[in-house]
């Protein structure tokens, strides 16, 4: 009998547990191959040019190798390994589908994700593979939401456009899907040959950053679970400190691991609610669930709305005045627009590749209402910065800023006078970050 070889292709799912399309394809075949495809040309400076699919810069980046690293290892436990393919945007299917056939897989599988470029790739990857009349199952499965689009109480085409609508109903309505079952054994892998474009995961370097405590990895995504919930108690307080501009316990620091899947939302979820029901319930705990509601929202919005997300006009088709000056920009980049707390936060993000939930707000809304810019420049730089980027939160937080997406008041602009007042009110931030740019 022929054996069944499965490919699992790694993609925004940097986990082995609670991986249901992993899960579901060990289930299925005899031999298994775990790879991920690693593309050079996305770690150039190119946040000038909005059409480029995905830009990472070096924090990011050095938070990618490190849960790569931690993926391998776990992988070991398995006696598996990763298998690391190296190749531009352009070739990337076809350098997958190289290795396909090398392998001769039965089965290929990946996570389903919300993404517009990636359903994209998913689905070009399935058309490619008919057209080389190669038979082989697809599997997709969808572990990256709290809810399956199945459960709401609307069609997914017809989603309310705000957030509370939303929240409303899915409180009401829905029940967060439970996590898999533990995985404790992955099938062997096949006999591996000279492959093409593959990779050493050793010259995949992990760089010190004394600034930045997060680490990437499946491992470092559950060591922070307990340290914030179960170690520290911080959860239990979160709604009251969530406001914070730097520090490492005044929020939970989950978005970076969610961004890459290291854990996922109902992982997240469930022991949420073991500890509400084992040591306390209150509104910071339920604040918790809230937050990881508006990114359920922001990913079915882009779900829904696909590419649109990256338009001007935004989700509403809205049209706004807009402007794009390069140096403005620069000086935005760099900390050196003349507004204090602005400043501060942007030279935090280049030192660090973070800034809070709180300094996201002020310096968007700065760059699109003081300095009169674009957007979508804003994002596609806070997209290749951020350590925790995720393409559907960080552009429709953007639109929201813009004007353009899902904030049923509209143009939404701060005060950073009394902005700077309620939530930096001694300077101290603003004085840190002055020095520590001076360094």
């Amino acid at each position: 009998m022929t054996k069944k070889v499965g490919l699992h292709w790694f993609r925004k799912d940097l986990r082995i547990q609670d991986n249901a399309s992993l899960a579901e394809l060990a289930s299925q075949v005899d031999e298994l191959v775990c790879v991920y495809v690693y593309q050079p040309e996305a770690n150039q400076d190119s946040i000038n040019e909005l059409h480029k699919k995905e830009t990472i810069g070096k924090h990011r980046l050095n938070f990618i190798h490190q849960t790569l690293h931690d993926l391998n290892s776990t992988l070991s436990g398995f006696n598996q390994r990763l298998i690391v393919l190296s190749t531009n945007e352009v070739e990337s299917v076809e350098a997958l589908l190289a290795l396909v056939k090398a392998l001769h897989v039965t089965h290929l599988s990946a996570q389903w994700h919300c993404g517009f470029n990636e359903r994209k790739e998913w689905q070009e990857t399935q058309d490619l593979v008919t057209k080389t009349g190669l038979n082989i199952e697809f599997i997709q499965v969808n572990s990256s939401t709290l809810f399956n689009a199945s459960q709401f109480p609307f069609s997914i085409e017809n989603m309310p456009n705000t957030f509370s609508p939303f929240r409303k109903k899915v409180e009401k309505y829905c029940e967060v899907q439970a996590v898999n079952p533990l995985l404790s054994a992955l099938p062997s892998m096949p006999d591996l040959f000279a492959i093409e474009n593959v990779i050493d995961l050793d010259s995949l370097l992990v760089s010190v950053n004394h600034y930045q405590r997060l680490s990437g990895g499946e491992t470092d995504a559950h060591q922070q679970l307990t340290h914030y919930l179960w170690s520290t108690d911080h959860i239990s307080r979160y709604k009251e400190t969530r406001n914070g501009l730097d520090g490492w316990n005044f929020s939970s620091k989950f978005s970076a691991w969610l961004a890459l899947g290291c854990i996922s939302p109902r992982q997240i979820y469930a022991e949420l609610c073991r500890y509400e029901s084992e040591r306390v319930k209150n509104e910071s705990t339920y604040w918790l669930f809230f937050e990881l509601l508006w990114r359920e929202f922001f990913h079915w919005q882009h779900y829904v709305h696909g590419n649109r997300l990256f338009a001007a006009s935004g989700v509403q088709r809205l049209v706004r005045p807009s402007n794009f000056d390069r140096k403005t920009f620069v000086q935005w980049q760099q900390g050196q627009t003349g507004y204090p707390i602005v400043d501060a936060c942007m030279r935090q993000l280049l030192k660090t590749g973070y800034m809070s939930n709180r300094g996201r707000q002020l310096v968007a809304s700065c760059f699109v209402h003081e300095l009169g810019q674009d957007w979508r420049y804003g994002a596609k730089y806070f997209e290749y910065q951020l350590i925790d980027f995720d393409v559907a939160s960080n552009w429709g937080n953007w639109q929201y800023l813009g004007g353009v997406g899902a904030d049923p008041r509209g143009h939404r602009q701060f005060n950073l006078q009394k902005q700077t007042a309620t939530y930096d009110p001694n300077n101290k931030f603003i004085t840190q970050w002055t020095n520590e740019a001076a360094t």
